[in-house]
């Protein structure tokens, strides 16, 4: 008992990974056809994308979430879908959000991100930015990475559905990066 205890106090105070994603689009039934998502139903999709984000992300872990919780007649609140999923959540206002900051910045270790839903919204930003919007729609601009605008798209179809890890991100060496299509890609170097 005394050891479970120990154990339960130092998980409270590990420090967390970071993680981000955007437009998981919770119970919007077009976003399927819209972004050639691989799903059959809106259900499948809601319950592949918090199995992914509970498996990956842990309670003590931190998630930015940059936009667009859901969408569409009947979709529930973002409150409703925070309740499920693992980690402290900080959200972005996406474009069908009512609430979150317009925007946040984030130090790491090599880099200071710009954290935004629209990458339009941020012109005069001259470092890396990550951000969601486009989905997997505007390829030939928004990849998961593309070094010549140092942008970094976390929308989830580019991302297999699931929070990427800041640090794992970062050990991609991303400034050596010209091009990567998704997180599972291989990466096109200068």
């Amino acid at each position: 008992m005394l050891y479970e205890l120990r154990n339960l106090v130092l998980n409270l105070f590990r420090k967390g990974s970071v993680y981000l994603i955007s437009d998981t689009h919770f119970d919007h039934n077009n976003i399927i056809r819209y972004c050639h998502r691989p799903f059959r139903s809106v259900s499948e999709m809601n319950d592949l994308i918090i199995s992914n984000w509970n498996n990956t992300v842990n309670q003590n872990d931190i998630v930015y979430f940059l936009g667009d919780w859901g969408f569409g007649k009947g979709s529930r609140p973002a409150s409703y879908w925070r309740k499920r999923l693992n980690g402290k959540i900080l959200s972005i206002k996406g474009s069908h959000d009512k609430k979150g900051r317009k925007y946040r910045i984030l130090k790491n270790k090599k880099h200071t991100f710009l954290l935004i839903h629209d990458p339009n919204d941020a012109r005069r930003w001259k470092g890396w930015i990550i951000h969601g919007h486009v989905h997997n729609n505007k390829m030939d601009k928004y990849p998961f990475i593309n070094g010549y605008r140092k942008t970094i798209n976390v929308g989830v179809e580019l991302t297999g559905y699931t929070p990427i890890n800041l640090d794992i991100l970062e050990a991609l060496n991303i400034d050596s990066i010209k091009w990567m299509t998704t997180s599972n890609s291989s990466p096109e170097r200068w």
